[in-house]
């Protein structure tokens, strides 16, 4: 009984997919990252840049560069999965140790946490108005949905992508040309001349975007077959998630630029805004049915990775590999159930706290992508020792300090840099209160790391499985 033949719940969890369960194409990568990408959060993301300050062309041209280099970062991430089998934070054991892995894990939670419980809130909208509920029932509806679909897993979620992707082209393709329509769209367009302080938030909020999908990324491509090449991965994962974001940003920075009217701003309720440009009546039902499958792919995505990380936290002190049909069903409906009531109670301040949500967890998540990307692809030069990930007194050890030590320099180096509304460092200040700090926690993280861990790690002479995960025709590659 294996994944690719069992049609309810995902066996596998945390321990390693074992060839003969593998399956699936690299081009899968793409339908789901898209479809995860185009969905109303992705838009919001794209209005800040507008809402604080930037002129909407100078907003799209940043965010399109943040989604680059945010992108290849994270489909360097996923690149990871054929090869490895393991889930993303698994695979970071061999950087910072069996329990020192736990620390970026915790916050990792949390970034699952804060990204479900927002998305709760606007899709609760969604479905309030296709149900015709108040907010707070249709948050409730969607978070059992979520935990229908998390539950299930991974065949299950790659099917949503699907089915999101095409959705999402054929509902925001139609509330696109309902924009170019109904608006002047060249008038919102070269208003306010360029501000680099502006235009390096939309940098930052396009990356910062795409690097939170970094410690999950590979969890999603772990079940391809091992000989899929990589740069068939990587393509896949980051055309997928480029050009999905890229499109729900830019319309989302478009939004944010009508000025005030008659009706209901985009600023002001987006939910409901999307719905007024759809039209009335069963159109405007179809957009929220939209949205709702376009937020049920990325929050099932959280909720997913959510049970991950607490499995991974837990099994690295218990020793466990693997938990029962039913375990996963409480860790999932845990998890779920936090972030419903997270959502439920959350500040009516949606934007300015959705954006500081972003720009802090860019201070926590570059430095941790910046060490296992240079350790997988510099260091240890893809080759890993897989069992030892698992075994506290192997060679990767309990905690490795050379990476603790140097992801917690890529955070405090980036204290000065910070530019939010709760804290302005001194740097970002003589900068103009441009935020540039995750450009400096990759890079001086890279360059503490790198030279450090060349004279202590000990990678293997080649890639190490399981006993039995292997077949014969799978190591000639």
């Amino acid at each position: 009984m294996t994944v690719t033949s069992q049609a309810g719940v995902e066996r596998r969890s945390i321990d390693v997919i074992p060839d003969a369960e593998r399956h699936g194409r690299a081009s899968s990568q793409f339908t789901l990252w898209f479809g995860a990408n185009m969905q109303i959060t992705a838009i919001v993301d794209g209005a800040l840049a507008v809402v604080f300050g930037a002129d909407a062309l100078w907003a799209i041209i940043g965010l399109l560069i943040g989604n680059l280099a945010g992108g290849v970062v994270m489909a360097l991430h996923s690149a990871q999965g054929p090869r490895l089998g393991l889930p993303q934070m698994i695979s970071s054991r061999a950087q910072f140790g069996v329990y020192g892995a736990a620390l970026p894990l915790v916050l990792v939670v949390l970034l699952y946490l804060g990204f479900a419980s927002t998305g709760a809130v606007l899709a609760g909208q969604a479905v309030g108005e296709v149900l015709g509920v108040p907010r707070t029932a249709g948050i409730v509806v969607f978070g059992a949905l979520t935990a229908v679909v998390a539950t299930l897993g991974y065949r299950y979620i790659h099917l949503l992508g699907r089915v999101a992707t095409v959705v999402g082209i054929l509902g925001f393709g139609y509330l696109a040309v309902r924009l170019f329509t109904q608006y002047d769209v060249g008038a919102l367009i070269g208003v306010k001349p360029f501000d680099a302080v502006t235009f390096l938030l939309a940098i930052s909020l396009g990356a910062g975007w795409q690097l939170t999908f970094g410690p999950y990324v590979a969890d999603y491509s772990r079940y391809l077959p091992r000989d899929t090449p990589e740069r068939a991965t990587f393509h896949a994962t980051l055309w997928g998630t480029v050009i999905g974001s890229q499109w729900s940003m830019t319309f989302g920075a478009l939004l944010a630029a009508i000025p005030a009217g008659p009706g209901v701003r985009f600023l002001d309720a987006q939910v409901g805004f999307l719905g007024q440009l759809a039209g009335v009546g069963a159109v405007a039902v179809a957009i929220y049915l939209v949205i709702v499958v376009g937020k049920l792919t990325v929050n099932t995505l959280n909720a997913y990775g959510g049970f991950m990380c607490l499995l991974t936290t837990i099994s690295a002190f218990t020793g466990a590999a693997r938990v029962s049909r039913l375990g996963r069903v409480l860790f999932v409906c845990g998890f779920l159930l936090i972030s419903v009531l997270i959502a439920v109670l959350a500040s009516r301040d949606f934007l300015t706290n959705f954006r500081d949500f972003i720009l802090v967890l860019l201070t926590v998540f570059t430095p941790w992508s910046a060490v296992n990307l240079v350790d997988y692809y510099l260091v240890s030069r893809e080759r890993v020792d897989v069992p030892a990930v698992y075994d506290p007194d192997g060679r990767y050890g309990r905690w490795n300090p050379v990476a603790l030590v140097s992801y917690l320099v890529g955070i405090g180096v980036q204290v000065p840099f910070l530019a939010q509304a709760m804290y302005t460092g001194p740097l970002a200040e003589a900068l103009g209160g441009a935020d540039i700090s995750w450009l400096v926690g990759l890079a001086v993280t890279a360059a503490v790391y790198y030279p450090w861990a060349r004279r202590t790690a000990r990678p293997p002479a080649e890639m190490i499985y399981p006993p039995g995960t292997v077949t014969e025709a799978a190591t000639t590659r």
